[in-house]
């Protein structure tokens, strides 16, 4: 029979520490917050805390910031810019994944407020986790756009208002981690499904128009695990503070690699194709552009024939122009075949 057990001291003391409220306090407020310190080799314990929300702002960053002022100094927790923006004060809050700085005391039901850290991560101390593997996959992504050709020195690389909207809200993600950590997936795979916000990171430079590493990106992800471990159960969706949708996201993901390999399929037919109906006529330098072609990689090439990219190579664009009457005569029916225009694999 197999045994689990827990780590050592991980066991949760639920009697800890009382902090009664002052004498005289006007509306005291019970907070249980999840206490623990790795240096003092003890089991983390929840302390409780009386708050006179009297003399408190309304957030629930508010009433931390009072207990560690006035209360309890040692309490620890991470802040910055108490407006919803740096994701620095993200923790469960009534058993909810949230920002400390934008949930209203007042919206949390009930007498007590219980307060721990984000589920399923390691704690460096109380409630501020160790997101040294969330960072980690973050930049596994490659966060920055790639782009190969040199920009114009008078002028920034230009898109337009509808493409700019796409990235609009996919670029709103703060990196708080709480739809990450409120993902099942990523709680029992974390060391190798990226989880939700570093596969919206990933998502919003895909589609981003200035980006030239779509394929490559694509690459990235296509594994069982990095990607395919998303079983949309949408607590990701539920859990961001931004409003955002991840698993929207991943979707599209799973969906763009899925055209690309039924791109990359119709792409091998047209290849054929022309093997068959012009490589015995074609002089030896179509015959060394062609040697060209098949050593780029394949969602490159497939760029070049649906005109979404030009060629630096200007020797290839007289082949490039015969493959593409090729794939325009299998979209329209013609002598060539039903077989459709390869979709853009990129």
């Amino acid at each position: 029979m197999v045994q689990l057990t827990l780590p050592e001291n991980s066991r949760v003391n639920k009697q800890g520490r009382v902090f009664k409220a002052p004498a005289g306090a006007k509306k005291p407020r019970s907070f249980r917050i999840y206490r623990f310190d790795p240096d003092s080799g003890e089991n983390p314990r929840v302390d409780t805390y009386e708050v006179d929300m009297a003399s408190c702002g309304p957030m629930v960053l508010d009433a931390l910031i009072k207990i560690k002022n006035e209360i309890d100094p040692t309490l620890a927790f991470r802040r910055s810019c108490r407006e919803g923006i740096c994701g620095s004060c993200a923790m469960n809050i009534d058993g909810v994944n949230t920002l400390a700085c934008t949930r209203a005391c007042v919206d949390v039901k009930g007498a007590t407020v219980n307060i721990y850290p984000l589920p399923h991560m390691p704690v460096v101390k109380d409630l501020i986790p160790d997101l040294t593997q969330f960072y980690a996959q973050y930049a596994a992504v490659k966060p920055w756009l790639s782009a190969r050709s040199a920009p114009t020195p008078d002028r920034e690389r230009l898109q337009s208002k509808e493409d700019q909207e796409k990235i609009d809200r996919p670029s709103a993600c703060i990196l708080c981690a709480c739809c990450s950590t409120s993902c099942p997936s990523y709680w029992w795979n974390s060391d190798r499904y990226l989880g939700p916000a570093a596969l919206l990171a990933a998502y919003r430079w895909i589609i981003d128009s200035r980006d030239d590493a779509t394929g490559e990106r694509l690459d990235a992800l296509e594994d069982p695990f990095r990607l395919y471990r998303c079983h949309t159960i949408m607590n990701c969706t539920e859990a961001c503070p931004k409003d955002l949708n991840p698993a929207r996201a991943i979707s599209d993901i799973k969906r763009m690699i899925d055209q690309r390999r039924r791109g990359m399929k119709e792409l091998d037919l047209l290849l054929r194709e022309y093997l068959d109906q012009h490589w015995a006529a074609a002089a030896s330098d179509e015959r060394a552009a062609f040697a060209r072609l098949l050593e780029l990689p394949d969602p490159e090439l497939a760029s070049y024939l649906l005109g979404h990219a030009h060629t630096p190579d200007l020797a290839l664009e007289p082949l490039l122009a015969v493959l593409r009457g090729l794939s325009a005569k299998r979209a329209g029916g013609g002598p060539a075949g039903n077989a459709r225009t390869p979709s853009r694999p990129d």
